[in-house]
Parts: C-alpha cells; structure tokens; sequence
C-alpha cells in the first residue's frame, strides 16, 4: 500500500499531454459489438441510449450517456500490440444512471492502447425509472460477465491472449468490476448459448474509486462482494478526501490480503471524485495511471516500458 501527498512526478506530465489531446480530438472505436445477441434479460427495448446535455462548469466536458438497454462493447486496438495481447473491459462511472464514455472510458481506452493493452469501452445498462436501488447493480453485471465471455470467444480473431482479459472500473463503474471480479462463481443470468459456456471469470482487476464495496455501516466489505483465493489480482486507487469512501478499497485489499490474492492499493492525500486520468489540481492523483502501468508491466500484462 502506498499512501502518497504533495510531490513531483515528472512523468505525469507526458501522460497529462497525451490525455489533452484525446479532449481535442477523440478517437472513434474500431468495433462496436453488442453484448446480447437479442434483446438483453428482462428488457423490452434495445436502445443504445442518448447523451445527457454537458455540464457548463465542466472544462473540458465528459460525455454522460443514460437511457441504455441495449449494451455494448466499443472495441479500440492497441495499434502498437503483437499477438496474445492483453485486453482490458473499462467500465466508466455514472452512479448507475448513465455511463461518463469518455473521461471514464474512451480516454482510458487511449491509455491502455498505449501501453500496448487492448481496451473495450462496456457501454452497460443503465438504471431503469423507479428501479429499487438495491438492484441498480444487477443489469451491469449481467453485461459484464456476457462481455467477458464474448471477448474470451473473440479472443483469437483479434489477437487477444484468452488468459489475459481483465477489467477496470471507475466509481459505479468500479461497483460493476467489482462484483464481476467476484461473482464470477455465480453468474448472473441463464444461459444463452455456446459463449456462455466459457469462464466469465476476468484474469486482473483495476478498481479506480470504486463506488459502494463497503456496507452500509462502513466497517467491511458488502455483502454482495465475496472476494476469496479466486479472485483475481487487483490494483486499487483512491483518494483520502473522496466523499465515496475509499474504505471501499481498503477492505477490498483486506480481503485479497487474507485470502492470499496478489493485489496493490495506492491511497492519495486528496484529489476527490470522479477524475478519470485527467488532473487534479494541486493534488497528484492522477498519477495512478503510473503506478497502475507498472503494476501492468510487472505483471506481464503491458510490454511498453
């Protein structure tokens, strides 16, 4: 665990310039796939939602996508990456009412095809009116163990190394990464087809201020997380000023700690909610990206240096 306040990290500041340019210039993805071959469980719309109006105070702004139900996966490759390449499923934040698509996802996946990792966006579903919010969590998860299959099952056409398929998460997202990384065991929906025939299980876990893994009288993990000797390695992120408690992370990596699980936790000074990769001013958060990049490379996960 690395508990980090005011310094200097050079080399945020190339990460910073990269990110900036992704704001002037967003890349498109180079697939779009759906995650369900019909409609998904329970629905009875497929629509792939619509972008909520920017936020004026927000410079530059993030894209808030709500109204989805009918999930997706936004491929984009690692134009520099060589067969059986690593591949990681971003699941941006939203509270569960919309997916953040780009500071949460797209500008995420453009980090990871830099350190040679292929990245899918997962466009999950989002909250239904009058949903009970104790089931917010349930159609992400859904999506994101049929995702994990699909790209398991795709694995080989685009050059995806079938045991090196992992998540990230951020805020709900994180809450979605989360309970995937752990519920593997016990999947979330009946049965498909062939694809669901394959492990929903990811083989790493990032969890970038994860949203609600502690219970509601914050002195353990929820009950809906059950981390055991399966899960999977996971990195952990998040600030100490953070109004969504990083004790969500803390006894995530209590748990990983106890059952034997490789696992990394980086708990910055201040730096709040809701960040993405962009920067914090006076606060040196953002820096996960380092940190999370070598955790990647020690693992051989990522070949950049």
């Amino acid at each position: 665990m690395t508990i980090i306040g005011k310094g200097c990290i050079v080399c945020v500041a190339s990460l910073v310039t990269a990110i900036g340019c992704a704001w002037v210039q967003a890349r498109q993805p180079d697939r779009v796939l759906d995650i369900w071959p019909n409609l998904a469980p329970g629905e009875t719309t497929g629509d792939i939602g619509k972008a909520l109006p920017t936020r004026a105070t927000e410079i530059p702004p993030a894209t808030r996508i709500a109204g989805i139900t009918r999930p997706q996966l936004h491929f984009y490759a690692s134009p520099s990456a060589k067969e059986n390449t690593a591949a990681a499923l971003i699941f941006p934040g939203g509270g569960y009412n919309y997916v953040v698509v780009d500071k949460e996802g797209s500008e995420i996946a453009e980090w990871l095809n830099g350190l040679d990792v292929h990245a899918f966006v997962v466009h999950y579903r989002t909250k239904l009116a009058g949903q009970a919010a104790d089931a917010m969590w349930k159609r992400p998860v859904q999506d994101g163990q049929r995702a994990i299959r699909i790209v398991r099952q795709k694995a080989s056409e685009l050059k995806i190394a079938v045991d090196k398929i992992g998540v990230i998460g951020f805020s709900a997202g994180g809450n979605a990464a989360g309970l995937v990384a752990t519920r593997f065991g016990q999947p979330d929906y009946q049965p498909l087809d062939d694809v669901d025939r394959l492990s929903c299980r990811p083989d790493f876990a990032m969890l970038i201020y994860p949203w609600q893994l502690a219970n509601s009288a914050g002195d353990n993990l929820s009950e809906l997380v059950t981390v055991g000797k399966n899960t999977p390695p996971t990195f952990l992120a998040h600030a100490h000023d953070d109004r969504v408690t990083p004790l969500s992370s803390v006894y995530f990596y209590a748990a990983l700690q106890k059952n034997g699980v490789s696992g990394e936790l980086h708990i910055y000074q201040n730096g709040g909610h809701g960040y993405g990769a962009r920067p914090v001013a006076n606060s040196e958060v953002a820096s996960w990206t380092v940190r999370a990049a070598d955790w990647l490379r020690l693992r051989c996960l990522s070949s950049s240096k």
